[in-house]
């Protein structure tokens, strides 16, 4: 904090400070105060003053400002003060440092007031120098939360673009194998089977890659919607079986589950309920032996409903264990023919923990393991109320088509899943198939005429598909259309709002072309069943 030239004429003490009372304010003031004559000495100075130079009182009287300063800001001080003493100004306010004499460096804000005399000449500087090391401490950190709020937002709006760009070129890699292996046109030899079966595995495994670290991303940020409802345990067992039986099967393996009775229900999400027991379960398969059992089993406990999956595989040793939900740590299993990313337990972990559980696990080495997901039971829903214990029907108001020409307004702008579209349905002969390669073709070629079912790509060159929906909801003719989105977007928020704004039905790419012909199947029943009517 240089000042101009010390050589200046020196006011006594008693001109710069007059009154009792703003002496004694002056001296037990709580931030620091110091009256300075022009040429940078120092004439009076509080308590405060003296611990933010870190100088004792004595030692600190006769100094001059720059005797105090960083010799990193004598330069910037100075001009400040010079500007003061030639009328530019009649007082500043800067960040400063003031270096102690044990090299300590103390970050300051440094306000000064140039008095004069009748005369107008320069009289003596008053000062207040605040200590604000902590204030930009918390400023730093409250700066790098934000940014790395930011990084992470970033993070997950870049993997979920990467996810919606790699899943458009795999809707064709799978989407023509899955054609390959069930046109019963041109079937396969034995030979030619496998090695499409190849293809799938590998784009599956892919896919499942992209998957899991998406979730992990989302987790992390914050940003991964939860729906809590009260579910039916068996409804939930039963689709997670179903979904890994295949797995299973040709591992060579036994899966089973018992059902609890009477039937259990628990405060969770649907979805992620679903993908925990599947992780597990996918888990208890991979890592077993072969003539395995892998077993799936559901308890009351304590208020709490215990959903267990045991395993007949090696088991882990305590190390692992240590280690087990460490993201991309595999424990070894980098080393072996086995798949994975080393995050799916992570991922289980931490849906559960966002459900209001918790996961154990148990595991003695040559004996399998048995990971426990404990969830919060609720009681069973009153008649009439509550979640539907059978299968619920994907379908919704696909069972009100009407009867007439089976048509699909396919709305897409990727030539490639137009054609692999079209390819599928040549197993569905009773149906026709439109093209829109745009959102407003879509909207005019559905209000000229109207199709049995409109298929909406969600991100349409000049709309996306829920701005399609949402228009043609707008007309008469076109607002009870059932509508089913085909999208790469796989992110649960956009399945949710896409239900909530009237789609029956969302499928992903890559297509499952099972399920889509199973969509066209449903609604071929819905007409017959209205014939019969």
């Amino acid at each position: 904090m240089p000042v101009p030239d010390p050589n200046a004429s020196t006011p006594a003490p008693g001109d710069a400070l007059n009154g009792d009372a703003y002496r004694e304010l002056f001296l037990t003031a709580g931030i620091g105060l110091a009256s300075v004559q022009p040429g940078g000495r120092l004439l009076e100075f509080n308590a405060r003053f003296a611990d933010i130079t870190g100088r004792p009182r004595e030692p600190l009287k006769g100094l001059f400002l720059q005797d105090l300063a960083h010799p990193d800001e004598l330069a910037a001080d100075q001009a400040q003060f010079e500007a003061c003493l030639d009328g530019r100004q009649d007082r500043f306010s800067r960040e400063t440092r003031v270096l102690r004499p044990d090299g300590t460096v103390v970050y300051t804000n440094l306000q000064a007031v140039l008095l004069r005399d009748p005369q107008g000449q320069p009289r003596h500087f008053v000062l207040v120098l605040e200590d604000i090391g902590e204030r930009l401490r918390v400023r730093d950190v409250l700066g790098s939360a934000q940014a790395a709020e930011r990084a992470s937002r970033a993070k997950t709006e870049f993997l979920s673009r990467m996810s919606h760009e790699l899943r458009t070129p795999l809707n064709a890699m799978l989407g023509f194998a899955q054609l390959l292996r069930v046109d019963p046109r041109e079937p396969l030899s034995e030979t030619q089977r496998q090695k499409v079966q190849h293809i799938e595995r590998a784009g599956a495994h892919l896919l499942a890659m992209m998957t899991d670290v998406l979730d992990l991303s989302r987790i992390e940020a914050g940003s991964l919607p939860m729906s809590i409802e009260v579910l039916a345990v068996n409804r939930v067992m039963d689709e997670a079986a179903s979904l890994v039986s295949n797995q299973a099967s040709q591992a060579g393996l036994r899966l089973q589950h018992t059902l609890p009775d009477p039937v259990l229900y628990v405060r969770a999400d649907m979805v992620r309920l679903r993908q925990v027991l599947v992780n597990l379960l996918s888990n208890a398969i991979k890592y077993n032996v072969p003539g395995g059992q892998v077993q799936l089993d559901a308890l009351p406990i304590d208020g709490h409903v215990v959903l267990s999956v045991r395993d007949t595989g090696p088991g882990l040793r305590p190390e692992q264990l240590a280690h087990l939900f460490e993201p991309f740590n595999r424990l070894g299993a980098e080393r072996s023919h086995i798949e994975g990313t080393g995050i799916g337990l992570v991922i289980v972990q931490r849906l559960v923990d966002l459900m209001q559980g918790r996961v154990e696990v148990s595991s003695t080495p040559g004996n399998g393991s048995t990971f426990r997901v404990w969830l919060p039971a609720a009681p069973a829903p009153r008649s009439g109320e509550g979640p539907d214990t059978g299968q619920r029907s994907n379908f919704g108001q696909l069972d009100d088509l009407s009867a007439g020409s089976r048509t699909i307004l396919y709305a897409e702008d990727n030539a490639i899943n137009v054609e692999l579209l079209r390819q599928v349905m040549f197993m569905r002969p009773r149906w026709h198939l439109e093209v829109a390669q745009s959102g407003h073709q879509a909207i005019a070629m559905a209000q000229s005429n109207p199709p049995d079912l409109l298929l909406l790509d969600m991100h349409l060159g000049d709309m996306s598909g829920l701005d399609v929906s949402d228009a043609l909801a707008r007309f008469p003719s076109t607002a009870t259309i059932p509508r089913v989105a085909l999208s790469a977007d796989a992110m649960p928020d956009q399945i949710n709002e896409a239900r909530e704004r009237g789609f029956v039905d969302y499928l992903t790419k890559p297509l499952d072309v099972k399920r889509f012909l199973r969509l066209l199947d449903q609604c071929d029943n819905a007409e017959e069943g209205q014939g019969q009517a």
